[in-house]
């Protein structure tokens, strides 16, 4: 081979040799900044940052601090997540500032998990940190968020509605009511049918007795966990098994502020926080939820002692966040309402159709007007499912549904049975549910003053409108006396007071029941004696009430 050739190969050897050093030093230059700030120039930058973001406080901005849970505490604050794996820093549950400063150095720290990353795993603050300290993200580790990418798939929408389940009385935990957030993609019509419900609750647990259920929830013995899950599912839950009424507030959160609420609500998705019934619970969350996605909210601020369902719906009302109201009527509510537009022999015909298909040919049901017949029949049929929601498969309810159904589509479809049922009074617009109350009076010829306070929340003869009929719920009143010539003393203190009033007919036949317990003073010896008690029973109550 010719001197020269052997030259020149060794040249275009060399050459690419060095190009290929080149390149190789070339992308770890490239690649540093996503490696780690092991370098001294990145931790330069982040020192900067560290100093940028305490020059201008931005730990005191309430978007920070309502990211991270933050309230007021003497002179300082304390987080309300009860989670340690929410904070990086050691004293972050108390530090607003420390956590902020070691969030931002996280920020430049690289993963092995890319989704364990601090951008994907606490999306919302990271991008908070990135806008107001305007991060180029070129700095920051190159990270893929599929585990969040995946989960904004489903979950992902532009607007919110806030769900308020009315009240179930049978139920320790919704006596009250519930709520619950949905969130809706307006591109898609009746989107709720598969629209996700953001639920925040106790994790219980099914061995726990009531009266252990009870006091877990009164000292914050549950961890509360928010939780996904299709909104169908609750509507079938509240609507056709607990017979509650749901009202769908669609509050006016722009498609940018549902999307900041969105990502702080990934980074919620495993947290742990106490669960209190009376004030840390279901509705406190939500709020706090909403003072995320529009900074500058102050929902949580008024509710001290307890934060009851219908409370923070009267909340997101006056803060002027309602857009809309929906009511979606229970399957009991619905059912009772079509009855009650029939004249009583109908109704009949109603309760013996839904047992016998046979009473279809008889005479006092075909003399009727085809309209008339349609609707027995529609009635005849919902009656029979909501009789068998939650009982097993029976071949002969199952042959009944089918022949109901078919004998309903075989009238004209011009023939319209529909009512619309009117809504109630909206839950809102009730009565308050505490109650400051002073009398004066006269007992043993000396006369007294009575100071009383009533936590929550509605007696039977107090206004019903919004109110659940028939029902009285009362937890924490206490009244305080003072006689004169003697010191104050404890006149009654009301722990449980639940009366439930529900009238029985040929459909629906619920139990009545009543509990009472506190203490109260008793004349006794011509003493007056602080005692307790215990009274409780059931019973039937037949006709209106």
């Amino acid at each position: 081979m010719p001197a020269s050739k052997i030259v020149s190969n060794m040249f275009k050897a060399f050459h690419k040799m060095l190009y290929s050093k080149r390149l190789s030093i070339l992308t770890g230059l490239l690649l540093l900044p996503f490696n780690g700030y092991a370098s001294g120039e990145n931790q330069q930058i982040v020192d900067q940052l560290v100093k940028q973001a305490v020059d201008n406080s931005l730990w005191k901005k309430s978007e920070w601090l309502n990211l991270l849970h933050y309230n007021p505490k003497g002179n300082g604050y304390l987080s309300q997540v009860d989670d340690e794996n929410f904070f990086y820093a050691e004293h972050g549950k108390e530090s607003p500032q420390e956590e902020l400063t070691a969030t931002l150095k996280q920020l430049f720290k690289y993963a092995e998990n890319p989704n364990q990353q601090t951008q994907c795993r606490y999306i919302a603050r990271s991008e908070w940190l990135i806008n107001q300290l305007d991060i180029k993200k070129s700095l920051l580790p190159l990270v893929n968020c599929e585990e969040y990418l995946e989960w904004y798939e489903q979950a992902g929408a532009d607007s919110i509605t806030l769900v308020f389940p009315a009240y179930h009385l049978n139920s320790p935990s919704s006596m009250f009511g519930h709520t619950l957030l949905r969130l809706d993609k307006s591109e898609i019509s009746n989107s709720e049918w598969i629209s996700f419900a953001v639920n925040f609750g106790a994790d219980t647990s099914s061995d726990d007795a009531s009266l252990m259920y009870a006091y877990r929830g009164l000292a914050g013995g549950y961890p509360g966990l928010f939780i996904t899950e299709p909104y169908f599912k609750k509507i079938q839950e509240y609507n056709r098994i607990e017979h509650r009424d749901i009202w769908e507030y669609r509050l006016n959160l722009t498609a940018l502020e549902t999307d900041r609420l969105i990502k702080h609500l990934w980074e919620l998705k495993t947290i742990n926080f106490d669960y209190y019934f009376f004030d840390e619970n279901c509705s406190y969350r939500l709020l706090e939820l909403i003072e995320v996605a529009r900074p500058g909210l102050e929902l949580t601020d008024e509710f001290i002692l307890t934060a009851i369902p219908v409370d923070t719906v009267r909340s997101i009302e006056k803060a002027q966040l309602i857009e809309s109201v929906k009511y979606r009527p229970a399957q009991v509510t619905e059912i009772q309402f079509l009855l009650n537009e029939l004249p009583e022999d109908q109704q009949d015909i109603v309760l013996q159709l839904s047992k016998d298909f046979s009473i279809s040919t008889k005479p006092e049901f075909n003399l009727l007007s085809p309209a008339q017949q349609k609707k027995i029949v529609s009635i005849s049929y919902k009656y029979l499912r909501y009789q068998n929601a939650q009982k097993s498969r029976n071949p002969a309810i199952v042959k009944l549904s089918y022949q109901l159904l078919n004998l309903l589509n075989s009238y004209p479809a011009e023939i319209n049975i529909d009512s619309s049922i009117p809504p109630p009074i909206f839950p809102e617009q009730g009565h308050k549910s505490k109650r400051f109350s002073m009398g004066f009076g006269e007992s043993q010829d000396k006369q007294y003053m009575d100071i009383g306070f009533k936590m929550s929340f509605h007696d039977l003869e107090d206004n019903k409108n919004g109110f659940l009929q028939g029902a009285q719920i009362n937890l924490g009143s206490i009244n305080l006396r003072v006689k004169e010539n003697e010191s104050l003393k404890l006149e009654r203190l009301v722990l449980v007071d639940i009366f439930s009033l529900t009238p029985r007919n040929n459909f629906f036949e619920p139990m009545s029941w009543m509990i009472n317990t506190g203490f109260e003073r008793q004349l006794t010896d011509n003493q007056d004696q602080l005692v307790y008690q215990l009274t409780g029973g059931g019973l039937v109550v037949v006709g209106n009430i």
